[in-house]
């Protein structure tokens, strides 16, 4: 594959699968910690054991924080190791038990992010920018 279909490619996994993150699951995640603040119970599940209110602010920063991070291309291969996790908890933990109807979402982000934490955010990255490699 050539270095500019690898870089586009990277650019529209990036924005893709980060936009659709943070549109579609992080920022009702992010509305689910506000209703929380706002003393409401939001009722999401406890994963490993860490509690409702800790799972959600984990879930909201890798739904929300690394998804930004991720469209822009910063630190893109940090940025995807949260992303990882929480859709391999979705996956496995989650939708342990469930069809694999109801895990082929997590399963196809996961692979997205798997992606993208072995080869970067690619030229059109915020990355190369900020962190310029000789």
């Amino acid at each position: 594959m050539n270095t500019l279909a690898k870089d586009l490619s990277l650019f529209g996994m990036r924005l893709i699968f980060g936009g659709l993150m943070l549109v579609n699951h992080g920022i009702s995640k992010f509305n689910r910690l506000v209703d929380y603040f706002n003393g409401e119970d939001v009722g999401f599940r406890s994963v490993l054991g860490l509690g409702e209110i800790p799972s959600l602010f984990l879930a909201v920063f890798a739904e929300v924080g690394c998804a930004i991070l991720l469209i822009f291309g910063i630190y893109t291969k940090k940025s995807s190791w949260p992303l990882i996790a929480t859709m391999f908890i979705a996956a496995f933990v989650v939708h342990g038990p469930d069809p694999i109807k109801k895990k082929e979402m997590a399963l196809l982000y996961l692979m997205a992010y798997v992606l993208l934490a072995v080869f970067g955010g690619g030229k059109f990255s915020l990355d190369r920018v900020l962190f310029k490699k000789r």
